[in-house]
């Protein structure tokens, strides 16, 4: 296991491919180019700068419309139904079960299997929060033309305001990022680490709000070793 010690190597400071891997799997015994080695260290350098600045940005938007989206997820009578497709419905599923486990009534529905039947788990006392970076993906903004037809609020969650989305939604959450954190600018990892920072904005200003408290947060949770740290300090 590495140690503390070993954290901060450079590039020459190294093992061969053949001490990391074994010599069959990388270029036969060849040993790691250094130059690679140098460039990908700093494309994982560049990845978390790149995300972190991705996040510290989403603070300065969080306005107006930010409030309304708290107020009316707040009042809302129903669940809070978060849809996504991709690496957005991986996220929204994240976002869905914090929220479920602080406080807030939410389940998650894929944006696809929406379109066939799973819609109808939406109620009138439901809101919609859907997620989609380019604010076009084909099936989220086929459910929030659905769902708007019946009247269901929309909250999008997406990097473009002008987007098929945006223009479907009551509100929009604005999630955009200036670039994509891998080298190629194409990979969903800057936008999916806004957006699920966002969605955790949301979360921890509803706790706030519904006075959720630490008996409250040990209810939800009994098993494993938040449950037992949570039991510990109530006893």
């Amino acid at each position: 296991m590495p140690n503390r010690a070993s954290a901060h190597r450079t590039a020459d400071e190294l093992p061969a491919a053949a001490e990391l891997r074994g010599a069959d799997e990388l270029r036969g015994a060849d040993e790691l180019p250094r130059d690679l080695v140098a460039r990908g260290l700093q494309a994982a350098r560049d990845a978390i700068e790149t995300e972190a600045a991705a996040v510290s940005a989403l603070a300065g938007r969080l306005d107006g419309v930010f409030l309304d989206v708290l107020t009316a997820v707040a009042r809302c009578e129903g669940h809070l139904v978060v849809t996504g497709l991709g690496k957005s419905g991986l996220v929204g599923r994240k976002i869905a079960a914090t929220l479920a486990s602080t406080g807030t009534p939410a389940t998650f529905i894929h944006s696809g299997d929406a379109l066939h039947g799973d819609s109808g788990a939406v109620t009138n006392g439901d809101i919609v929060l859907a997620l989609s970076a380019s604010g076009e993906t084909a099936e989220v903004c086929a459910f929030a033309r659905m769902l708007r037809e019946r009247d269901i609020p929309v909250i999008a969650m997406t990097g473009r305001e002008q987007s098929t989305l945006a223009r479907l939604a009551t509100y929009t959450l604005d999630t955009m990022v200036l670039r994509e954190a891998d080298p190629l600018n194409l990979a969903p990892t800057a936008s999916t680490t806004a957006s699920l920072a966002m969605g955790d904005a949301l979360a921890c200003a509803l706790v706030v709000l519904r006075e959720f408290s630490h008996q409250d947060f040990a209810r939800f949770h009994p098993s494993g070793a938040l449950g037992k740290r949570l039991r510990e300090d109530q006893a």
